[in-house]
């Protein structure tokens, strides 16, 4: 009989013996821990952090993935190490992303090794598994979520990068989330999408959920309502909104953010350079609304791929950040996580991310 995977509630919460400490979580007093990625840290910074967080799961743990590129074959090699001192790994990959052959290597060796604890998402309809959530039951139970894919690889291959871009080294982001309601959902929304067949995926936990007491939600997508549209559409005139976008080309968005423009609510939106992610035509709408359109291009044209919003009304702020586009594939058909949060701490970490990206922006 096989073993039954530990729930989030009986794992034990000491780090296992001989695991390195979190020395590289740097904190605002209680924020969440964030870890930003890009030309101004290490090469591969955000993929160095994950495999530190593999190899600290003991024999008998959890690692629970899913994500919509993964082309890093060490990475995956670290995950069939998990699985051969016994940790549960479950992992969910997308099966067709836009450069259609980009997961095949690391899909054929994580089904040689893990088997079943592998589901390759696909899809009868065009939309994705694009949420990139990492959890991680020790050593404490955490989920790692934002924009990072494990996309790189060694050696490299420089016709695929040159369609996805170089994330390993492009502006990505992932947050910690450790407060534990919220990390048993994201824990519990990956064991479905593993299990479940496709006509179940729809119904996924479409209600936001309170995490350590405070206005916190995790909206997953596809859903018919949402919440982030209502949260900026009630801002008051003289309030902010700061937008770091990698895709920005839903009109319905860009409608919205056009119409607080023009009711004095001061729009400021960072995106790439590319003009298929970000049109002219929705920059050139906002501009004329009165919103401040910023365009990033990094150094060596490396990808500005962060997903993170900043928005304050008088003495209220609160924060968005996730896999989730401002696209209509996002809002209506893939698989994407957007988390809310009013955690002061947080906001204030990503105030001054916003700051560093303007100036490499004016930079470039």
């Amino acid at each position: 009989m096989p073993r039954a995977e530990p729930t989030l509630a009986s794992t034990v919460l000491s780090p296992p013996k001989g695991a390195a400490p979190d020395a590289f979580i740097a904190r605002d007093n209680r924020a969440p821990a964030v870890f930003f990625g890009g030309p101004d840290h290490a090469p591969r910074h955000l993929r160095d952090i994950l495999e530190q967080r593999i190899d600290a799961v003991p024999e008998g743990g959890s690692i629970l993935w899913a994500t919509y590129y993964f082309r890093d074959e060490k990475l995956a090699e670290a995950l069939v190490r998990a699985h051969r001192r016994g940790v549960f790994v479950t992992l969910c990959v997308e099966g067709h992303p836009r450069a259609g052959s980009a997961n095949v290597a690391v899909i054929r060796r994580l089904k040689q090794e893990i088997g079943l604890g592998l589901r390759v998402v696909h899809h009868a309809i065009p939309l994705h598994l694009h949420a990139k959530i990492y959890g991680f039951s020790h050593p404490r139970p955490v989920a790692l979520v934002g924009s990072y894919n494990p996309s790189g690889n060694e050696p490299e291959d420089r016709a695929i990068l040159a369609r996805i871009g170089d994330q390993d080294r492009g502006y990505n982001l992932l947050v910690e989330i450790d407060d534990p309601p919220t990390v048993r959902s994201l824990f519990a929304w990956i064991r479905d999408l593993h299990r479940g067949p496709l006509a179940l995926q729809w119904r996924m936990r479409t209600h936001p959920f309170p995490a350590d007491g405070e206005e916190s939600a995790a909206l997953f997508f596809p859903r018919s309502r949402n919440l982030l549209l209502q949260r900026l559409q009630a801002l008051r005139s003289g309030s902010s909104v700061r937008i770091a976008a990698s895709h920005v080309r839903d009109g319905r968005m860009a409608a919205v953010l056009a119409d607080l423009a023009r009711r004095r609510v001061r729009i400021e939106l960072l995106t790439g350079a590319t003009g298929r992610r970000a049109p002219a035509g929705i920059e050139r709408s906002l501009e004329a609304a009165g919103a401040i359109v910023s365009r990033l291009d990094g150094p060596e044209h490396l990808p500005m791929h962060c997903k993170f919003l900043l928005a304050q009304s008088g003495q209220t702020r609160w924060s968005a950040f996730g896999s989730y586009n401002f696209t209509r594939t996002s809002r209506w058909l893939n698989y994407e996580l957007l988390m809310l949060s009013s955690d002061l701490g947080l906001w204030r970490t990503f105030d001054r991310r916003w700051g560093e990206l303007v100036a490499a922006s004016r930079e470039a």
